[in-house]
C-alpha cells in the first residue's frame, strides 16, 4: 500500500481493489486518479482509434515502442495486443 503521507493516489479504495486484482501499480494509479477526478470519465468509452485487431502488426509494433514496451521485436501480433493492453 502506498505510503499515506507521500501518495499521490486519490482513490485507495479503488486502487487496492486493482491491485488485488492484479493490475500493476501503474495502472491501478492511474486508473483510481482518474475515477478520483470529476473531470474525467473513465467510464465512458474512450479513443476513436479501431480495436488492435484491425491495426497491422506494424502499427502495433510502433505503438509498442512509443510505451516502451520490452521485447517487442520478438512478439507475434497476438503478443503485442496482449502487451498493449496489459501495460
Amino acid at each position: 500500500m502506498p505510503d499515506k503521507d507521500m501518495s499521490s493516489i486519490k482513490d485507495e479504495e479503488t486502487y487496492e481493489a486493482l491491485r488485488d486484482k492484479g493490475y500493476s501499480k501503474e495502472k491501478s494509479a492511474r486508473i483510481a486518479n482518474a475515477q478520483a477526478n470529476e473531470d474525467m470519465n473513465p467510464s465512458q468509452k474512450g479513443g476513436k482509434n479501431p480495436p488492435y485487431e484491425e491495426w497491422t502488426k506494424a502499427e502495433l509494433y510502433d505503438r509498442a515502442q512509443e510505451i516502451g514496451i520490452d521485447g517487442r521485436s520478438n512478439m507475434s501480433k497476438d503478443q503485442l495486443i496482449e502487451a498493449l493492453r496489459n501495460h
